[in-house]
């Protein structure tokens, strides 16, 4: 399967690996025409907000903890939101994969995705309104806090696993900007954080304020990421990519038939063997930051010079060096997979 073009190093080759295959003058005029330039970075900037979205609902939730803490002060808030989102998300995504990924449109995913964001984050600031009110120990209230962020773990599992394939399929660039996005949600709400804290009073009333903000923001950012995504597809150049994976796949089909069944967990078991020591590298980074964050970081570590800013700067350090590391790959990226795995394993060894 593949094309003959006439700059087999251009990005399009990203897509469609270049053989000597002869193709009919229709199924290559695709791939010869001339790459659409992204205007003003348009996609660029939406592949941002994207990544910047699917992970702002579990920041706004994670950041709202001083709130939370308050209003139910005999559970260890920081500690079950992980288990309960993460959990959610990673079985919802297994899921996804092994079953419903080669099946399902990834557009329908990350728009329902993005609708049950919504839904999740209007739960907190609606329930606050009509029954918390500010009062501690309602523990009910907890649970459906609780319930609300496993369905931002099930919407997180049905965006990111569509967004990152969607991307996969773009230049490298595009999976930068998804990957950076995600370090931005969690400066966005730092920044507004630190805005509470300092502009608001540390009792119920300021508490509530604080976390109704975070959650708007969240609604806010997340109703752009709908109408982003619902316009990306109209932009020349990813309609340049979409034709090309139409056409991609089509060959495909017509050379190995349907992926279905058994030829697909064949495709997807190579897949796996393929970057099987990059998915371990990223469980070790994933393993050694949630051991940490934002469990430990806000309930087991103190100053007595900072106090209860101490935890607030951190994540905030956490957040932004998260930034810088991730758009540095803009800049550069390495290249050596033994170093960056190597890495890996000796961030675990360092911690």
């Amino acid at each position: 399967m593949g094309l003959t073009t006439t700059e087999p190093d251009t990005e399009s080759s990203l897509l469609l690996p270049s053989t000597t295959t002869t193709t009919t003058t229709t199924n290559s005029t695709i791939s010869q025409q001339k790459i659409p330039k992204d205007t003003f970075h348009l996609a660029y900037i939406i592949y941002f907000t994207l990544g910047l979205g699917f992970l702002l609902p579990w920041n706004a939730f994670i950041t709202a903890v001083d709130y939370f803490s308050y209003i139910y002060p005999d559970v260890s808030v920081d500690r079950i939101f992980s288990v309960a989102y993460m959990l959610v998300g990673l079985a919802c995504l297994v899921v996804i994969i092994l079953f419903y990924a080669h099946k399902s449109d990834a557009y329908l995913r990350i728009n329902l995705g993005l609708g049950l964001f919504i839904v999740a984050l209007f739960v907190v600031p609606i329930m606050d309104a009509v029954y918390i009110k500010g009062r501690v120990g309602l523990y009910d209230g907890f649970y459906v806090t609780v319930g609300a962020l496993a369905l931002s773990g099930m919407a997180d599992a049905l965006v990111q696993g569509g967004l990152i394939g969607a991307a996969g399929e773009l230049p490298e660039r595009y999976m930068q900007a998804v990957v950076a996005g995600t370090a931005a949600s969690g400066v966005l709400v730092s920044i507004l954080r630190i805005l509470t804290k300092a502009v608001y009073t540390q009792d119920s009333h300021g508490l509530r304020k604080s976390a109704n903000l975070y959650f708007a923001v969240g609604i806010v950012v997340m109703a752009i990421c709908l109408v982003f995504y619902n316009m990306a597809h109209r932009l020349p150049i990813m309609k340049y990519y979409a034709d090309l994976k139409i056409q991609a796949v089509n060959e495909d089909e017509e050379e190995k038939g349907s992926l279905t069944g058994a030829r697909w967990r064949s495709t997807l078991w190579e897949i796996v063997c393929s970057v099987q020591w990059y998915g371990i590298g990223i469980v070790i980074i994933y393993v050694v930051t949630l051991s940490i964050f934002p469990g430990y970081i806000t309930e087991d570590v103190h100053s007595e010079i900072l106090k209860d800013w101490y935890s607030i700067i951190l994540i905030a350090g956490y957040n932004v060096f998260d930034l810088v590391g991730k758009s540095l790959t803009a800049v550069y990226l390495l290249k050596n997979a033994k170093i960056a795995i190597g890495g890996c394993f000796g961030l675990q060894m360092a911690i």
